[in-house]
């Protein structure tokens, strides 16, 4: 009986589906497209039994037909949102997410529509002794081009070398930055 764990096994063998890029790799300007998807009628009802969500216009076909304002049902924000950034989700080992700003539903995405997400890298600074912190964002198109979701995606990123850079000055403020 061999006493090699799975991983001792494979450690010669790439990883796949995985990025190891830091902060020193991270350019601002890039900017990439995802693949589209369209959004079904099942896999949204699916999400909003999931998140209960039951507001009408994401669930009542009678009343957002008949007495909604886009006379049609609409797909939830929130999964627009998640969708639209798993699209361009990635699997850096070195990123940690921070947080989100400037989350704004433009226009709504219905059942059937189809989205696609643009990532712009927006700036980069020092954060702390061995990440720093950056910013892209995230634009979700739907169909051929519509603005419908933008939002801005904080990460802190680990340093390659670390004594490049220097920490942020801690102050007083309770405000998170």
């Amino acid at each position: 009986m061999s006493d090699l764990r799975y991983d001792d096994e494979h450690d010669d063998a790439k990883l796949f589906n995985v990025e190891t890029w830091l902060y020193e790799d991270f350019e601002v300007g890039d900017k990439w497209r995802s693949i589209r998807r369209t959004i079904s009628e099942g896999e949204a009802m699916l999400f909003n039994s999931l998140v209960m969500d039951n507001h009408p216009y994401v669930a009542d076909e009678i009343f957002a037909s008949e007495d909604g304002v886009f006379n049609r049902r609409l797909v939830a924000g929130a999964m627009v949102f998640s969708y639209g950034l798993g699209l361009m989700a990635h699997n850096n080992i070195n990123t940690f997410s921070y947080g989100y700003d400037k989350l704004r539903f433009i226009k709504p995405v219905f059942i059937g529509d189809t989205i696609y997400t643009v990532r712009t890298n927006l700036e980069k600074r020092p954060k702390y002794e061995e990440m720093g912190l950056v910013k892209v964002s995230y634009q979700v198109y739907k169909n051929k081009g519509e603005l419908a979701l933008y939002a801005e995606h904080l990460q802190t990123v680990k340093y390659r070398h670390p004594e490049n850079f220097t920490p942020e000055k801690r102050t007083g403020s309770s405000a998170i930055s």
